[in-house]
């Protein structure tokens, strides 16, 4: 039997591009990445899901970092004996703890974007922030930052139009760096081992 992944939907397409290229037997379950916004329904979303599914395979892992759940995820996946990702979100995985750390050490005020995140930007942010409908906020909601750096996994031309757009609409400079999977291929697989 197959190894069940419960995903974050942010990740789900890499990690099935992962499966793919590394022929990995794994079933992806994504859960809604507007989780996310959400962060403290995380956890309880990624037990039901665990018990829902552990009877389908022969293993289950997470691949969640913490993601603002502040420990309650590492509390359901001991509860279940399976593994997640580490570092405390998606941008240490991608660009490295050290990275990350170095980033906001230099400039707090750092937003950062993913592929994920430039491609559902309007839907993700612009939407479930309300700015669709209450432009005038955005400098409230943006005061604190003073630039965004988009984390590029696979960049493309249009992915990059999408990542200058997004930081227009938010109002701050744009940096872009690449950063492939990062780390994700080695967690997968690192979480896929016994």
């Amino acid at each position: 039997m197959s190894i069940g992944v419960v995903a974050c939907g942010a990740l789900a397409t890499h990690i099935a591009d992962i499966a793919a290229q590394d022929l990995l037997d794994i079933t992806i379950y994504p859960l809604p990445p507007l989780l996310h916004n959400r962060p403290e329904k995380i956890a309880g979303e990624v037990d039901l899901l665990l018990h829902e599914i552990k009877d389908k395979h022969s293993a289950c892992a997470v691949a969640y970092a913490d993601c603002g759940t502040y420990g309650a995820l590492d509390t359901v996946i001991a509860t279940h004996g399976v593994k997640r990702l580490g570092g405390n979100h998606c941008y240490d995985i991608f660009a490295g703890k050290e990275k990350i750390e170095e980033i906001m050490a230099s400039d707090a005020g750092t937003y950062f974007l993913t592929d994920f995140l430039v491609k559902s930007f309007h839907r993700s942010v612009i939407v479930e922030l309300g700015l669709d409908k209450r432009p005038e906020l955005r400098d409230d909601y943006f005061k604190n930052y003073s630039r965004v750096i988009w984390l590029a996994q696979q960049p493309t031309d249009e992915l990059e139009i999408l990542a200058r757009d997004a930081a227009v609409q938010i109002g701050l400079p744009l940096e872009i760096q690449i950063v492939g999977y990062g780390q994700l291929a080695t967690q997968i697989k690192a979480l896929l081992s016994n």
